[in-house]
């Protein structure tokens, strides 16, 4: 099993290959001055699939009506949970489980082999590999990351039938594809592919960032730093060698404290996404931000909340890189976020405030070696 370590980062200007078509963006001048975001040689595991997530509602029906307008479809549920999935052939991407409070528990990561769950089975707090009692079966071992999020690593899922997609539209641009036809999509909830990723928020990010690379494999493909060059947010993608993966699927950026951002799902194109907004728009949900196109990743996007307050978001045309791609540095600012698209809204990266939160901040200050006064200020300056 490797030890938890902080090597140096491989630093570039970009993970971006662009076509000659585009025209470069200038190079940056970022550096990254901590340990860690850095890839390990040996990690425990690499982790293959970010295989679901799991919340917790005081409503069940209310969270399964939310996402069924998104676009997911119930795939199963019993006295406690309601499972939903994407129509690609994973069993599900999302738990649903009965709570007092709404809030975020955790995430399922799929993991390369048995093997590699008994390796993980042997992490300090790690317990006993178990037959899984959710759709697709299999076996799980069950994980705390540095800041108490469950991590579940599956193996052995038995895959589902593809739920049927309609065909990309076809697109008008120099070359003439489409002659005696027109566009029209169907206005009905946009159907989701797949659970794409999901972003956390942590006070110990050097802990976090060493501890996901160190037992599951991730690979750094982007880091955006402060002005210090300490980091701000890492993109994290799957190592699946010389098949491409997402540019990330995991994303851990610095906060006060250890708190869900959002989630992202695939669909299938950008009329998808539009036709997404319109259906929730019109069903009376909160939008939050979009439609426009990210930077790093490069997706099509638009954000949700559900009816808690928890950001959902709708994405296509993403980047994917194989495993011998550098690790991009640049600064962290709002103009960073997006190419095009809708202004940013303050209230999109302003810290949710609670008694809760507060009491976490005050702590963190002055337990956390990543986090001071200082850094908050710098943070606030940067994005607000």
């Amino acid at each position: 099993m490797p030890k938890v370590m902080v090597s140096e980062a491989v630093v570039s200007t970009s993970s971006s290959t662009l076509t000659d078509s585009v025209q470069a963006a200038p190079k940056s001048s970022a550096r990254l001055t901590m340990p860690q975001p850095a890839r390990h040689p040996s990690p425990t595991a690499k982790a293959q699939r970010l295989a679901h997530l799991i919340f917790e509602r005081p409503d069940l029906q209310k969270a399964e009506a939310f996402l069924r307008d998104f676009g997911l479809v119930t795939c199963d549920r019993n006295s406690n949970s309601i499972f939903m999935r994407g129509s690609a052939e994973a069993p599900f991407c999302y738990e649903i489980r009965k709570g007092k409070k709404a809030q975020f528990l955790g995430f399922g990561l799929e993991v390369e082999s048995r093997e590699a769950l008994e390796a993980l089975s042997r992490i300090k707090g790690a317990k006993p590999i178990q037959a899984i009692a959710t759709p697709g079966g299999g076996e799980v071992v069950r994980l705390t990351d540095p800041n108490g999020f469950l991590v579940e690593a599956v193996f052995g899922q038995t895959y589902y039938e593809e739920i049927k997609q309609r065909e990309p539209l076809t697109l008008n641009t120099n070359h003439v594809e489409r002659v005696n036809a027109v566009q029209r999509v169907a206005e009905a909830p946009s159907q989701i592919i797949k659970l794409g990723h999901v972003v956390l928020e942590t006070a110990e990010y050097q802990q976090t960032c060493a501890w996901y690379t160190a037992h599951l494999g991730l690979i750094p493909s982007d880091v955006q730093v402060l002005p210090d060059g300490s980091p701000f947010v890492t993109f994290f993608r799957f190592d699946l060698g010389d098949t491409p993966a997402d540019h990330h699927s995991i994303a851990i950026g610095q906060g006060f404290c250890a708190q869900y951002n959002h989630s992202a799902f695939e669909v299938l194109d950008q009329d998808a996404v539009g036709m997404g907004q319109q259906v929730l728009r019109n069903k009376g949900y909160n939008h939050a931000w979009g439609i426009g196109r990210h930077i790093l990743g490069s997706q099509i996007f638009d954000y949700w909340e559900d009816p808690w307050g928890f950001k959902h978001e709708h994405y296509c045309d993403g980047d994917r890189f194989t495993e011998d791609s550098p690790m991009g540095v640049s600064f962290a600012n709002k103009q960073g976020l997006y190419q095009w698209g809708a202004p940013l809204p303050a209230k999109f990266i302003k810290p949710k405030i609670n008694f809760a939160n507060v009491i976490a901040l005050l702590k963190n200050l002055r337990k956390s070696p990543d986090l001071s006064m200082t850094k908050l200020l710098t943070m606030a300056k940067t994005m607000l």
